[in-house]
């Protein structure tokens, strides 16, 4: 069956990714055509220069780069905790581990070879955002490959070289061409740009305008029926 694309761009350590992940399921799920919607997850790197140091609080880390104060750095943290909460995600930002996402969005595209790229995200959200893991660290990828069902040892061969390094450069390289400033960054039908973790009717809304305007661009074949003897679906035969 043809299904409409929404492509997202996202980076594993922005926390508005998450939240933004969970709004749009919420927006997805009350969509009355949810089942042809194709939903794509595509590489965004916020920070590709940054150096993994588990040794540098999250916070810390953030007030340096942004020219502010740690207490600032951990007050604007704790909002974005608050935030995370009302969609139902539980954010420690004590345990975050500052990590360069570049291994984990090619994680995600293998991931995403075998169709399973949407559950890739989620847990690498998870293991950052929830559990404090490092998800630069090759043990802590393998393992969630291995968690997501991915053969240990096209996970090894992928984080022992560079495979999928040209797909993820190829997908921030889409992003800046596309226009887009930040992520999460929500592309429908390639008509429509959705930035930023919008509430759920935002969503709501711009996925049936791009699905009503696929729909007119995209109909379905209208048959002459020869009608005859036949049953249906509530038993009716006859």
């Amino acid at each position: 069956m043809e299904k409409m694309k929404v492509e997202i761009w996202s980076d594993v350590m922005c926390p508005f990714c998450y939240i933004g992940k969970r709004r749009f399921e919420a927006a997805l799920e009350e969509f009355g055509h949810k089942n042809e919607i194709e939903v794509e997850w595509k590489s965004f790197q916020l920070n590709p220069d940054l150096k993994t140091d588990p040794n540098i609080n999250i916070n810390e880390y953030l007030a340096e780069r942004k020219g502010i104060t740690p207490d600032h750095a951990r007050q604007m943290n704790d909002y974005v905790t608050s935030m995370a909460a009302e969609v139902g995600l539980n954010y420690d930002f004590d345990k975050a581990i500052v990590a360069n996402s570049f291994n984990a969005h090619r994680l995600s595209h293998l991931a995403k070879k075998h169709d399973l790229g949407e559950a890739a995200e989620e847990a690498l959200f998870k293991a950052y955002f929830t559990e404090g893991k490092n998800i630069d660290d090759k043990q802590t990828l393998t393992d969630i490959g291995v968690f997501l069902g991915l053969d240990p040892e096209e996970i090894k061969q992928t984080l022992d070289t560079d495979a999928f390094a040209d797909e993820v450069k190829h997908d921030v390289a889409e992003a800046q061409y596309l226009g887009v400033q930040g992520v999460p960054f929500f592309v429908m039908d390639r008509k429509y740009g959705v930035s930023g973790a919008q509430a759920v009717n935002v969503f709501t809304q711009s996925l049936e305008r791009s699905f009503a305007e696929w729909q007119q661009e995209n109909p379905k074949p209208k048959l002459t029926v020869i009608e005859g003897e036949s049953c249906t679906p509530d038993g009716d035969c006859g």
